[in-house]
């Protein structure tokens, strides 16, 4: 009894499950194990406590997912505990600023994975359409380290992931490694410093060379629990990717194979290629310049790129002679400059941003992502509106010299051809300014409050002079409102749940595996089309 041991074994499950929930973290529970021999197995084998571990963090799955992926994978919980803590820092909303139409990025839970799945553009219906993008699986210890990039047809791209991800994840990047990563590890950036055409040759030779098709009676299985029926199919199934995994050792390959590949050739090195790969005239080299001069860059700070002095594909290959290559994504966090809520960005990093989600809370309750179109009566999520293009906006607050405003950031519309740019600034609220304007539709639903501010009045150009003013009115019934005041157009947006939409949405075919996990090339129309009538779009927002 000197040491309490027998006191803390004695205590009943309850009071065990508080104290694991007030630790807060994996490791601190195991620590408090090895603080005794006595006490490492009961802990360690303790249902109760790591489920009450697990239930802590508001970011996991819940206490009965957790039981299921115990038992149906035969992990440990300190390796489940492990791996949820991990990965849950990727959960966000990730976005690129190609295709002008919308490129964003939404991780949800699968079984034992974090799957990260792309919402289409689209118009508003019952049904999201999303289509998959990536996948992270953990391995024995909990450590999230299997990666499979999706691609067309199907296919599944077997990769690792060897860096440690940060607290604060900030950029997701698509890049090539090598195994064993020492030399990479001393440098992590030097896959960055190849010119981009390299880098999309390596990374379309290592993609075709990692290549994986599922069984077939596998190939329909879904890649996230709908129900808990689908846990037994979800287990199977990630059985069979962990095994092709390990069977082509994690898509790597001999350096010697990509040395001697068409790659690698002096005709590839000698030649220069826009993202298309076709040959990029004098025009696109002046045009690269100017952007670079003018900053498009994320910021000095995290311009590890190394664009001013590209290292030749055949040297970077020698610095991991002898050793094996493969895909990897890596998780970094630097710091983002950005404008009003949306990062500045590289245009020709294979990366996804993080746009940061934050939910409502005091004085602060529009927070968070809503989804509508133009219209009224509104055309909401959920909806079988066809014609009615989906938009979705990530509302945040700043402040400005005029006091607090709400920006409305477009994220995602469903138009055929682009109207409003990634990033755009839908419209600006002032949120000290109450307006007087008069809602200028009949509704049996009355106003709550209304703002002043002024919204994007039609066409391209978003951070140039063409806004007008109008007024923000939230409504009792929980939706929002931006009217246009000499238009009388109408925004009409409601809080949306990204992960309950999902959930109940409809997968559609995935781009190849490079373009899959960002679409480089820019495009200001839908390349998403063809995949179902939904996702077409209209030609226009109203």
């Amino acid at each position: 009894m000197a040491d309490g041991v027998d006191l803390f074994l004695s205590l009943p499950d309850d009071a065990l499950s508080l104290i694991a929930a007030h630790l807060g973290h994996p490791r601190h529970l195991l620590a408090l194990s090895l603080s005794s021999r006595r006490l490492y197995q009961p802990l360690l084998s303790s249902p109760s406590a790591w489920l009450s571990l697990a239930s802590s963090n508001t970011s996991s799955i819940s206490p009965s997912h957790l039981h299921s992926w115990q038992s149906l994978s035969s992990l440990s919980y300190p390796s489940l505990c492990r791996f949820l803590f991990t990965v849950s820092r990727l959960l966000s909303l990730w976005a690129h600023q190609n295709p002008e139409l919308g490129n964003l990025v939404f991780p949800i839970w699968g079984f034992v994975s974090l799957v990260f799945v792309r919402i289409i553009p689209q118009e508003v219906s019952k049904n999201l359409a999303f289509s998959p993008v990536m996948e992270i699986h953990c391995d024995v210890d909990g450590a999230p380290s299997l990666f499979f990039l999706h691609g067309e047809a199907g296919s599944i791209h077997a990769g690792s992931i060897f860096s440690v991800i940060p607290s604060d994840p900030t950029v997701l990047l698509l890049e090539a490694d090598f195994f064993p990563n020492s030399n990479s590890s001393l440098n992590p950036s030097l896959f960055s410093k190849l010119a981009f055409g390299d880098r999309r040759r390596l990374l379309d030779f290592l993609s075709s060379k990692s290549a994986m098709k599922l069984p077939s009676d596998l190939e329909s299985a879904p890649i996230f629990p709908r129900s808990d029926d689908d846990f037994g199919i979800l287990s199977r199934r990630r059985e069979a990717l962990i095994s092709m995994h390990k069977a082509i050792r994690g898509g790597r390959i001999d350096c010697a194979i990509v040395e001697s590949s068409s790659c690698c050739s002096s005709l590839s090195r000698n030649r220069s290629f826009d993202g298309d790969g076709k040959r990029k005239k004098l025009s696109s080299y002046v045009k690269d310049g100017i952007k670079q001069l003018i900053g498009r860059s994320i910021s000095s700070s995290s311009n590890t790129n190394g664009e001013n002095k590209h290292l030749p594909l055949h040297e970077f290959l020698k610095t991991g002679s002898g050793d094996l290559i493969g895909l990897s994504l890596r998780a970094i966090h630097t710091r983002l400059t950005s404008y009003r809520a949306w990062p500045n960005m590289h245009e020709n990093r294979f990366a996804l941003y993080k746009l940061h989600l934050n939910g409502p809370e005091p004085s602060r309750e529009f927070s968070g992502l809503w989804g509508g179109s133009f219209g009224w009566p509104p055309s909401l999520p959920g909806q079988d509106k066809p014609g009615k293009a989906l938009f979705l906006l990530l509302l945040s607050y700043e402040e400005s010299d005029t006091g607090l405003i709400l920006v409305g950031t477009k994220v995602l519309e469903g138009t055929h051809y682009v109207l409003h740019p990634n990033g755009s600034s839908m419209f600006i609220a002032n949120m000290e300014e109450p307006s007087t304007d008069v809602f200028p539709w009949e509704m049996e639903i009355s106003v709550n409050c209304s703002f002043t501010g002024e919204g994007i009045s039609s066409g391209y150009g978003f951070r140039y002079p063409g806004s007008k003013p109008g007024s923000l009115f939230s409504l009792r019934n929980g939706l929002l409102a931006f009217v246009w005041r000499e238009s009388k157009a109408v925004l009409a947006l409601e809080r949306i749940d990204l992960t309950e939409m999902v959930t109940k949405g409809e997968q559609v075919p995935a781009l190849p595996a490079v373009s899959n996990f960002t679409y480089l090339t820019k495009s200001y129309s839908n390349v998403f089309m063809g995949f179902q009538s939904n996702l077409s779009g209209t030609s226009s927002p109203r």
